[in-house]
């Protein structure tokens, strides 16, 4: 026993030491790497304002080639990849750049950045591309010799120091160990009696003789009391927290620690934990002081972006003696959003349903006091039949998306095949696909599910439309169905404009838009992608989405 704690102890210092070596040097490397990649960029994006502004003079004044004053190398290129300027290397003799990734990327997005050996410095360096007004491109590259010398250093400071403790540690490893297991070794908890030991654990050993019947009585009663309290506690959801009068923690169960984030088993062994400082919140406080003033108390907080309701009510074993409070949270999350989503979706509607009659209010009494010509009558006519219709399409979306909600769909589910049902669906779009200059193609094969062939149809033409509308002039939209890994799945992707990163999850809320002022013009009631997702949700189907912006989406629907 004494020579395992004693080589234990030696190995936990060990593999503590090299890891805390590593894992310094690593770090080192790595915020030496990202400072040098900010100043290639700051550097960079200097640069590209100096020549914008200056032009070719500007560079000129930075010294001849490689002089040593620079401590990055400067290149300019034009959009053929042609070097104009390099402050290491004469730009006459240097080959085409156009092949280099950070310079293809910058020529394409703009920026682009890459690290690599370079050909001319002969050395790893970081280099850093930015495309100018004039489609040209300045790349800042700074080599790495630094960032290795610093790591290298570190490293060896910190294996020297190492192996030095990890020497003293060994001493005092033997030194402790011998002192410490000879007597405990001897000593038999359960029988002390039994045992010899030396004096100075004898008051000890007394002490455990007497305290060990009463102990074993009490622990059994205990352990009863305890488990049946851990049974309720631990099988809760909610989060629940006893405190004393001081607001100290006396018990609490693993959905409050999950909640609050707090690692209450690593401090309860140590010391009692002040439940205030598991939440420093106002609202948390509030509720605390009134359960611990005798008052019922009651916040909804906001924790990690969900809801909580804190609940504390106090503790009172007679009239006015107060012994603590009890803490219960419950996740609202649901609640809340669903509140937020109702009264979301009541504005929405409302000014989804004002706009058309407001339209359709105002031509109509334009033409009940006499102010239209005889000539106009017509488009008057039109315009409030095209609100009118649109207002009947907003109601039958809205109805739609009701029935799916509540799976009350009035459609009894057979067999569908998804391919017929993407072929009338590019077919009807031909027209729209025309006026907009898209080509629209569809490929694959039969797919048969069990479904609602009416819902079907208006998942597919929703996702269809959107592409055909939100593409770009002479784009494409190719429609894909078939069965992938033995799941029927329709694929439309097209080489629209692309939705922002930020918006994607966002899409398939009801009325919500991702530009408010195309889309109006565009058309439509903001609903489709809405009755699309509850539409997969009846049919128990997933939605996947990829989206560049800029570049296009494709939405895959996967049954």
């Amino acid at each position: 026993m004494r020579r395992k704690i004693y080589w234990n102890i030696c190995l936990a210092a060990l593999f503590s030491m090299i890891l805390a070596t590593v894992l310094t040097s690593v770090l080192v490397w790595r915020s030496a790497t990202k400072q040098m990649e900010s100043e290639v960029r700051r550097e960079a994006q200097y640069l590209k304002a100096a020549i914008e502004l200056s032009g070719q003079d500007y560079l000129d004044s930075l010294g001849s080639h490689g002089d040593g004053n620079q401590t990055s190398r400067i290149t300019w290129v034009d959009e053929e990849g042609d070097v104009r300027y390099d402050s290491y290397a004469d730009s006459a003799s240097m080959e085409n750049h156009a092949d280099r990734p950070e310079i293809q990327q910058a020529l394409a997005n703009g920026k682009g950045q890459s690290t690599r050996r370079s050909d001319t410095l002969a050395k790893q360096t970081c280099y850093y591309a930015m495309r100018l007004a004039d489609g040209s491109v300045i790349r800042v590259g700074s080599t790495m010799d630094s960032q290795f010398a610093a790591s290298i250093g570190t490293f060896s400071w910190m294996a020297a120091m190492a192996v030095l403790i990890f020497a003293l540690t060994m001493i005092l490893a033997h030194i402790q160990t011998g002192k410490i297991v000879e007597p405990i070794n001897r000593l038999d908890l359960d029988h002390p009696e039994e045992g010899t030991v030396y004096d100075e654990l004898a008051p000890f050993v007394r002490r455990l003789m007497k305290q060990n019947d009463t102990i074993r009585r009490q622990m059994e009663t205990l352990r009863e009391k305890q488990e049946e309290f851990t049974a309720i506690t631990e099988n809760m959801k909610e989060g629940f927290i006893i405190v004393d009068s001081k607001a100290d923690v006396i018990s609490y169960n693993t959905s409050a620690v999950q909640i609050l984030g707090t690692d209450l088993a690593h401090v309860m062994e140590k010391k009692p934990i002040n439940v205030l400082s598991m939440n420093r919140s106002n609202g948390f406080r509030r509720v605390v002081d009134a359960a611990l003033n005798g008052e019922r108390g009651e916040e909804t907080l906001t924790m990690n972006d969900r809801y909580y309701q804190i609940i504390a009510n106090p503790v009172v074993e007679e009239v006015g003696d107060k012994r603590g409070a009890v803490v219960v949270i419950l996740d609202v999350t649901e609640q809340q959003s669903r509140e937020k989503l109702r009264r979301e979706f009541t504005a929405n509607v409302s000014h989804e349903l004002k706009t058309p009659l407001t339209s359709i209010s105002g031509y109509a009494e334009i033409m009940k006091n006499g102010l239209v010509q005889p000539s106009d009558m017509g488009r008057f006519s039109e315009k409030i039949y095209t609100e009118a219709q649109r207002l009947i399409t907003l109601i039958g979306d809205i109805i739609r998306l009701s029935q799916l909600d509540e799976e009350k769909v009035p459609i009894q589910k057979t067999a569908v095949d998804l391919y017929p049902i993407a072929s009338n669906v590019v077919g009807r779009l031909r027209d729209l696909a025309r006026t907009n200059q898209v080509s629209l193609s569809l490929t694959g094969g039969p797919a048969v599910i069990q479904g609602a062939e009416q819902i079907l149809d208006e998942m597919i033409f929703n996702v269809c439309e959107n592409a055909v509308k939100y593409n770009r002039k002479y784009g494409d939209v190719f429609v894909t169905v078939g069965v992938e890994n033995g799941h029927p799945t329709v694929k439309v992707k097209d080489t629209g404009i692309g939705i922002p990163e930020q918006d994607q999850e966002r899409i398939f809320e009801r009325f919500y838009r991702v530009d408010k002022s195309h889309s109006r013009q565009i058309g439509g009631t903001g609903l489709g992608l809405s009755i699309v997702k509850h539409g997969a949700i009846y049919h128990k189907a997933k939605i996947e989405m990829e989206s560049t912006l800029g570049v296009g989406t494709e939405i895959r629907l996967i049954f």
